[in-house]
């Protein structure tokens, strides 16, 4: 039957590097068979020509896949671990708490709205969020209709962080990193982000994280997002926009994110991933309810 949509694929032109499902096959203008391809575990669209797919025989999908997941629960767990630790640090909230029984307090960490092109993806982010515990709400719209939706959300849900993702990508042949034209949806990321600061301009009141794989990140960044991919045009991963999303959640709003801190959170680093100075979303609460 050949390459079928929903098939797990490589692209053999590019050294099998990323694992991709078949979306669609389309003719392109000379009748040529095209897949749009979805990554597995990146943000990233892409088209090839069926020829040049190679089929992902389902113990090696399973074996990348279950790598993957085991570096994400790795991860999480770190996250939750250090998260105790850095709890009680900074000379204002030691000598507050140590003034108190530590068990009378509360946590309230900043809240997510989190708007994904990619119901799949949100699907597996809002999991992670969940056992990071970190409080959010997230819908699946396109990329292309993000930039009309993300007001009514902002109104309905007010969110401390919002998130703007999906999937991103170099178009094919593009050779002008600095034109926002070159991209997939990085236009569609940019207009969102606009749209979000004229409802809410300021960068401490809203902290706004945008992009996916190869996105414009100097576009992002002046449009008004507060971190942003992808500085090295870069594949990003899946849950990179929800460890960096943690950080600001759990940082103190007394405190400026350290953005060195923020990157080391993600698993694609600094080549992916950067931002400027924000404040922190997390907020102690006194005293704890007995109900």
């Amino acid at each position: 039957m050949g390459i079928q949509p929903g098939d797990i694929v490589t692209r053999k032109s590019y050294g099998s590097d990323v694992i991709f499902r078949v979306n669609a096959l389309i003719a392109d203008n000379n009748g040529r068979i095209v897949a749009i391809l979805k990554g597995i575990e990146v943000r990233l669209v892409a088209d090839a020509p069926v020829d040049d797919l190679e089929p992902v025989v389902e113990t090696g999908y399973s074996r990348a896949k279950g790598a993957c997941v085991e570096h994400s629960d790795y991860k999480v767990k770190d996250i939750l671990d250090r998260r105790k630790i850095n709890r009680n640090k900074g000379s204002w909230r030691a000598s507050f708490l140590m003034a108190r029984e530590v068990e009378e307090f509360f946590d309230v960490p900043g809240n997510v709205l989190h708007i994904d092109g990619d119901e799949e993806y949100l699907t597996k982010c809002l999991d992670a969020y969940k056992k990071l515990r970190i409080p959010c709400h997230g819908f699946s719209i396109p990329e292309k209709d993000q930039p009309t939706a993300i007001i009514y959300y902002l109104e309905k849900y007010q969110p401390d962080i919002l998130v703007i993702t999906g999937h991103d990508g170099l178009l094919k042949g593009a050779e002008d990193f600095k034109n926002i034209q070159s991209y997939r949806n990085s236009q569609y990321f940019a207009a969102a982000i606009r749209a979000a600061r004229k409802y809410i301009p300021g960068r401490d009141d809203l902290v706004i994280f945008a992009g996916a794989c190869q996105s414009h990140y100097e576009e992002l960044l002046a449009a008004g997002a507060n971190f942003a991919s992808s500085p090295h045009r870069i594949f990003i991963h899946i849950f990179d926009p929800v460890f960096v999303v943690e950080k600001i959640a759990f940082t103190s709003c007394k405190e400026m994110l350290a953005i060195t801190d923020v990157v080391a959170n993600t698993i694609t680093g600094v080549n992916g991933v950067g931002g400027i100075e924000t404040k922190g979303k997390f907020r102690l609460g006194y005293p704890k309810s007995p109900y």
